[in-house]
């Protein structure tokens, strides 16, 4: 099976601009792609997870992948499935966002000489004047063609400003001016993006008169049409320092089981001859499955000794042992906790396992709160300065651990 009929296969093929071409230029090595990747945070996370796995995939199936960092479109921000107007950041996060990005990407991409390369659009779209720019390439785009875009769509109930009404333009240029100076001939994102790659093609063939392609892969939706990848604490980071490898681990581990098989498909590198295999499971065996995507996803992220470690404690939570010295924890400094002690609600608001005091209460009431192995029936429970200092292990429901501890060393 070659590389283009493995993504058919894996589920990860949305829309493409000319399905022959592609298929022979990626099947045959002769792709040079791009992936952009707006530093709107200090880290990659599940969502940008899929293009990562992708660029891997191509680059080996023998293409060439360009990371194309977003300096300069970081600076306007992407409409694209947004009710409202991304803050701006400044250029020093910018910066710093983007160092953090390079440096994740080197776990899943192999960077060098007729390796992959990483470029910012910083480099020449914070250079362009805007006469120059209209000039060059604003007569390629029709303003009526442009407000029919779905990435616009969300948008136009509430106002697009003109600010965001840009990004279309630059990320186009983006793909022209890589495929003027790197030879990019194909570019590869979110099946959200489409309207703005056909952008980009457009803008090459006109500009240039060459051939220039494009692919969106599937966005990584669950069976409620909902995306994957948030919890009650927000995003599942790939940085192991906001999203731990146990909680990362969880994550996967406890997917919904009409997902499980979605996400081996798509996200991990188990062949797909044994997927096919797994797909015919027993019924019985889900948690063998989730374990495995668990497993497997961890391992590509954090690498195989944390994931060992995250199966390990794993076990030992669900089995009753309680090895905490992996749980994800809160460090709470004495200043946080009252002298006559902390009330349950108000410490699981602390740890971030309930968004607000009414949806802690909720959890309280329906008997899905532990502490220390045993159930909360008061909402009036009082957490101790002396417990806290030992360690205070709580359970959200039967699949979410959690530890909260007074840091003795903290003001």
């Amino acid at each position: 099976m070659q590389i283009y009929e493995e993504l058919q296969a894996r589920g990860l093929i949305a829309q493409v601009t000319d399905e022959p071409e592609i298929r022979e230029l990626i099947n045959n090595g002769g792709a040079k792609f791009y992936i952009g990747f707006d530093p709107t945070a200090d880290s990659l996370h599940v969502g940008h997870f899929m293009a990562l796995c992708l660029m891997k995939r191509l680059q080996m199936a023998g293409n060439k992948p360009v990371v194309l960092l977003g300096g300069g479109t970081g600076m306007i921000g992407d409409p694209s499935g947004r009710t409202d107007m991304r803050a701006m950041l400044t250029p020093e996060a910018i910066q710093h966002n983007c160092d953090c990005f390079k440096k994740q990407m080197e776990r899943f991409i192999k960077f060098g000489d007729d390796e992959a390369i990483i470029v910012n659009n910083a480099d020449w779209l914070l250079d362009l004047k805007y006469v120059d720019i209209l000039r060059e390439v604003g007569a390629c785009f029709s303003v009526n063609n442009m407000l029919r875009a779905e990435c616009y769509k969300q948008r136009m109930e509430r106002g697009l400003s003109f600010f965001e009404f840009n990004y279309m333009i630059m990320q186009s240029y983006d793909f022209y001016y890589l495929h003027k100076h790197y030879g990019c001939n194909m570019q590869f994102g979110g099946d959200d993006q489409w309207s703005n790659m056909l952008g980009g093609t457009n803008l090459i063939r006109k500009k240039t008169g060459d051939d220039a392609y494009a692919m969106t892969i599937t966005l990584l939706m669950n069976s409620e049409g909902k995306k994957m990848g948030k919890t009650a604490k927000g995003a599942v980071w790939l940085d192991p320092n906001k999203t731990s490898p146990f909680e990362f681990y969880q994550y996967w581990r406890n997917v919904d089981d009409a997902d499980v098989m979605k996400c081996l498909r798509m996200l991990t590198f188990v062949p797909i001859e044994e997927i096919e295999e797994i797909e015919h499971w027993d019924d019985s065996r889900i948690n063998e499955k989730k374990e495995l995507l668990a497993y497997e996803l961890t391992s590509l992220v954090h690498g195989k000794e944390e994931a060992d470690k995250a199966k390990e404690v794993s076990h030992s939570l669900f089995a009753g042992g309680g090895d905490d010295a992996n749980m994800p924890t809160t460090e709470l400094s004495e200043s946080d906790v009252p002298v006559d002690g902390i009330k349950i609600l108000d410490l699981m608001l602390l740890c971030k396992l309930a968004p607000s005091k009414g949806e802690a209460r909720r959890l309280v009431q329906q008997g899905g709160v532990t502490v220390n192995d045993e159930k909360v029936q008061s909402f009036d429970l009082v957490i101790s300065v002396d417990e806290l200092k030992q360690g205070v292990k709580i359970r959200k429901g039967k699949k979410i651990f959690h530890k909260a501890i007074i840091n003795t060393n903290s003001q």
